[in-house]
């Protein structure tokens, strides 16, 4: 699979989400995220606006669904989502509810497995009940506790080769890495570049980041765009 650069769009300002959005796809980015936040903020509203203008960007709904899967996937699929985010923690049954209303509406999905007791086996599962990608992920909130008790909390990094290995669907590493970090996970197996808080998303505001925000995705893009084929199931890094 070649790699693709994925922004998320962790914003609350459907205007400025929009605006962002056309920013990164100038820049060279591959997919858009619609993020929790803005789901939360704007609704299935902010897919429809994401794919009026994008009609060919593959666009993810950030549901992180627990419950109900079967009906929410069918109703962000109507919106135009391309992919919908269920929650490796949720009950088996919604996992295969969403998997079941995906392949009914002609959408993918992407099983995350935040806080699964084990990242490892969690990725496993969630591509046995039929998930189409995999998302490595260490949440924020634990991630910032942490930092601020003087701990070092995990990163993906830590074990994604692992994942990378258990698994053959593709992979994305999410949760505090840094760009040259999140630029190098195609060199473990790990194809989806995601660029989210707090390279291009003020971490705490739900705004976009200061700076030469385009300058640096189009510098992450073409880094990431220069991998070649990157084979699915097999980490590469020692």
């Amino acid at each position: 699979m070649k790699p693709v650069v994925q922004l998320s769009l962790d914003l609350t300002d459907l205007q400025e989400a929009i605006q962002t959005a056309e920013m990164a796809i100038r820049a060279g980015v591959d997919w858009l995220e619609a993020g929790t936040p803005l789901i939360i903020a704007q609704g299935m509203h902010a897919i429809r606006e994401l794919r009026a203008r994008h009609p060919d960007v593959p666009i993810i709904a950030d549901l992180k669904i627990m419950d109900g899967g079967g009906l929410e996937t069918e109703l962000t699929a109507k919106a135009g989502a391309s992919m919908v985010v269920v929650m490796g923690q949720a009950h088996p049954e919604t996992v295969e509810l969403v998997v079941k209303a995906a392949r009914d509406f002609g959408v993918q999905v992407m099983g995350d497995n935040m806080a699964m007791p084990d990242s490892v086996s969690g990725a496993k599962l969630l591509e046995e009940l039929g998930c189409d990608y995999v998302i490595h992920h260490i949440g924020y909130d634990m991630r910032t506790l942490r930092q601020q008790r003087g701990e070092r909390p995990p990163t993906p990094l830590d074990r994604l080769k692992d994942v990378v290995n258990a698994v053959s669907i593709p992979v994305q590493a999410v949760g505090g890495l840094t760009i040259e970090q999140a630029i190098d996970t195609p060199k473990y197996g790990a194809p989806l570049v995601v660029i989210g808080a707090p390279l291009a998303i003020e971490a705490h505001s739900f705004r976009t980041a200061q700076g030469d925000i385009e300058g640096m995705l189009r510098f992450i893009c073409e880094k990431v765009h220069a991998f070649g084929e990157v084979e699915i199931g097999k980490g590469s890094v020692a």
